[in-house]
């Protein structure tokens, strides 16, 4: 269907502005989605480039990046700027999910059709391995690499590259941001961390121990080479993996690190916002009371209903219908089914962020995104 592009944009800017002054007169609608939706789609990837060939060449990359905003100005319908850009395009090095373990060593391993994933190192009895190593320099491994593919991006702005006749922006500065520490021992040690919780916790003490040590260290020593200030006023972070562990056991491994982080790397300035994938509502509080969480990322399974009453009006919510539903449901059952969490009670308080829940799959019809736009016009009006 055709897009008026300057009216969905007039739209979006009312929208948002509305939102951040705490008058919303509808909920917004917000896809995360990223370049796999190229990589992973037949009809938009006729050349085949694979993953590792995406990781692999800093050429490749900016061209599927600036292909993938190109791609997403133009067909997906939520409430961001839609068109070609007004001045430039703005690519970015995508290193996926593997950055955190890839930089303390683990191998990367590209399976086909597939994003990338890494192989646990600390597995069997290889579980002291990194102790034995020792914290990685920051600016070492995949941290250099994405460094590399920064100044790449760098030299071909100031060389005037150009795509659809506008210039392509630099690469910008090394990411600073962490998976969280559960996740990332999950990702070091593998399935037998769960095991370790039992048989050898203080063992599981020292890994996490490790690990935000050496997350503390990554950030300061990226900021140093930015010449960026230790501590920032935003925190940002995620820790999808307490979505396996009891709340007893979030308080008493976990949360002490994401303390330590937070103070090493942040002012406490301002609130802190936190993307818990997987069924972790039941630790929301927690991290609400006790990290000052005032923005919520979720995923599946949410109860809608229940989280709002859980955190209370004030707490900023960012969810919406499983994302196999976005995939292959019809417009009729997702309309219905985005209709039913707009209507459960999430709204109250108008903090409140529709969107997939979580990160829009290959394939998914554009009509579905429509269909999601559409509900939050109709049922997410406040009154």
């Amino acid at each position: 269907m055709p897009i008026d592009f300057k009216k969905h944009n007039e739209e979006v800017k009312e929208v948002w502005e509305a939102y951040r002054a705490g008058k919303p007169f509808r909920v917004p609608l917000k896809i995360s989605c990223n370049p796999r939706m190229l990589l992973l789609d037949p009809a938009l990837n006729p050349k085949k480039i694979t993953f590792k060939q995406y990781f692999e060449s800093p050429e490749i990359m900016l061209n599927i990046q600036v292909q993938f905003e190109k791609w997403k100005r133009l067909n997906l319908e939520d409430d961001s700027e839609m068109g070609l850009p007004e001045e430039r395009w703005l690519p970015f090095v995508d290193l996926q999910n593997i950055s955190e373990a890839a930089w303390f060593g683990a191998p990367i391993n590209f399976k086909e059709e597939q994003c990338p994933d890494t192989e646990p190192i600390m597995a069997g009895d290889k579980k002291n391995l990194l102790f034995d190593r020792g914290i990685p320099d920051p600016l070492s491994g995949i941290v250099k690499m994405a460094q590399d593919y920064i100044e790449y991006f760098n030299e071909k702005a100031k060389a005037g590259i150009k795509y659809e006749g506008f210039p392509v922006n630099g690469g910008g500065k090394l990411a600073c941001g962490t998976d969280g520490v559960m996740t990332v021992a999950m990702n070091l040690r593998g399935s037998e961390l769960l095991t370790d919780f039992y048989e050898d916790p203080d063992y599981v003490r020292m890994l996490f121990d490790f690990i935000t040590e050496a997350t503390i260290k990554r950030f300061h020593g990226i900021r140093k080479f930015h010449g960026d200030p230790q501590k920032t006023d935003d925190f940002w972070y995620a820790d999808d993996s307490v979505a396996m562990l009891s709340g007893e056991m979030v308080r008493e491994f976990v949360l002490p690190c994401h303390k330590k982080l937070h103070s090493a790397v942040s002012t406490g300035k301002n609130p802190v916002s936190m993307h818990l994938c997987g069924d972790a509502t039941r630790h929301f509080k927690l991290f609400r009371d006790e990290m000052f969480v005032r923005s919520f990322d979720t995923g599946f399974p949410v109860d809608f209903a229940w989280l709002r009453k859980e955190l209370g009006p004030g707490v900023e919510i960012q969810g919406g219908p499983r994302v196999a539903l976005v995939l292959s449901g019809t417009e009729d059952e997702l309309l219905f089914e985005a209709r039913r969490i707009l209507e459960s009670g999430i709204m109250e308080g108008g903090r409140f962020i529709f969107k997939e829940g979580n990160n829009l799959a290959p394939l998914t019809p554009m009509g579905n995104i429509r269909v999601m736009l559409e509900a939050c016009r109709r049922f997410g009006k406040y009154k």
